[in-house]
């Protein structure tokens, strides 16, 4: 992990507009999930490594909030915010914002360090650990976004 905060830069590709002229909502997610695959890669899980470790990360549980239309051609920026981790499991959340700021979507996701050999979750190899408690360290101090914890229900 580099000693910047992690960012990750994309899109709005032609092929994620749908029929009402704006990003549709699986877009969203492929973008969150493009930014994961990043971030693990960030934290020192590149393909050479996760092959050669037999470790990976796998996604166990996200929840998408869409707070604006993202439009063809948009700049997208994804920010990473880690709220809280043990030794295999990391509890994340995303931020999606245009180029002006604005906050598009957000991404609260459950991850999870496996041992690919034997399909079991294992701790977070010790490099990879590192960087994730270097992260820790570095946002210690931000406060948990609004969208964090939420559930879906109707308002009676």
């Amino acid at each position: 992990m580099t000693d910047k905060p992690f960012h990750y830069q994309n899109r709005v590709h032609d092929e994620w507009v749908d029929y009402n002229g704006h990003m549709n909502d699986a877009a969203y997610a492929k973008a969150f999930s493009q930014a994961v695959d990043a971030f693990i890669e960030d934290i020192g899980l590149d393909e050479e490594t996760r092959t050669s470790w037999g470790y990976t990360i796998f996604t166990l549980e996200t929840h998408i909030c869409y707070l604006q239309e993202a439009h063809r051609d948009q700049e997208l920026r994804l920010d990473i915010q880690l709220l809280d981790d043990d030794t295999k499991r990391l509890h994340v959340f995303f931020t999606m914002k245009n180029a002006d700021g604005d906050l598009l979507a957000t991404s609260e996701q459950m991850l999870m360090g496996i041992n690919t050999e034997q399909g079991r979750p294992a701790p977070f190899p010790d490099p990879v650990a590192a960087a994730i408690e270097q992260l820790r360290d570095a946002q210690q101090y931000l406060s948990t976004p609004k969208q964090a914890g939420r559930h879906i229900g109707i308002k009676r």
